[in-house]
């Protein structure tokens, strides 16, 4: 369990320390979580309780504009693939879209059969992607894995193995897509230089207009809880 402090206007904020911090960081979780403070690992923990004080105003502001929670249940329209789809029970055995709905097997908690579907999604075309991709540029990675991340929505290690979030299978499948490439890129340059974002222009020439979507409308896919407090 995160150990967590409150400070002066009585937000709670959780903290871990990190060996590659370097410095002192805070983040607002976008599915509205505790504050997370990041601390290196010599920094006091007075030290990093002052600062997240002397930031209270800037993590109320920031609190405030995160999304409301969107609860996945029966009746709502979750987007898939970039398509708002409504959740709808019928006699089906698993989830299965028909026009502009998702069909989920009826008696079932909802919450858990999209999640499942999203996953099982997010897997087959974010391999598709990387597959495409790392052809593209001449590099192999080693494996493929998804989990619900909250800081981002990919990652690469310096020995090939991928990591994404599964809700990007809400996301349209350009913004997908981008996401494979970004961090396929990151195969040859394990940084953020010239020469990485080159590499991302050369897999996906427009890929700033989709890395624009991502940020203006990446918090509403992180905002949906797939735990339905109503237990249907």
């Amino acid at each position: 369990m995160a150990e967590a402090f409150t400070i002066g206007n009585g937000m709670r904020i959780t903290w871990r320390r990190s060996a590659r911090a370097r410095r002192m960081t805070l983040r607002v979780p976008r599915d509205g979580g505790p504050v997370v403070l990041t601390l290196p690992v010599g920094a006091p923990l007075s030290d990093g309780a002052a600062f997240a004080e002397s930031k209270a105003a800037w993590l109320l502001q920031a609190a405030q504009r995160r999304p409301p929670p969107s609860i996945v249940q029966h009746g709502a329209a979750v987007p898939v693939a970039g398509v708002p789809l409504v959740l709808t029970p019928a006699s089906v055995r698993a989830a299965s879209v028909e026009g502009e709905a998702l069909l989920l097997p009826a008696g079932r908690p909802a919450g858990p059969v999209v999640q499942a579907f999203l996953k099982h999604q997010a897997m087959a075309r974010l391999r598709a992607a990387c597959d495409r991709y790392s052809v593209a540029l001449g590099r192999s990675y080693r494996a493929i894995a998804l989990r619900d991340t909250r800081s981002r929505w990919g990652s690469c290690t310096a020995d090939g193995r991928l990591m994404f979030s599964w809700r990007l299978a809400m996301a349209p499948p350009v913004v997908l897509d981008y996401v494979a490439a970004h961090e396929v890129a990151h195969l040859r340059h394990m940084d953020h230089s010239p020469r990485f974002w080159a590499a991302v222009a050369g897999l996906m020439p427009d890929y700033a207009r989709h890395r624009d979507w991502l940020r203006r409308h990446g918090p509403d896919l992180m905002a949906w809880q797939f735990r339905d407090p109503t237990g249907d």
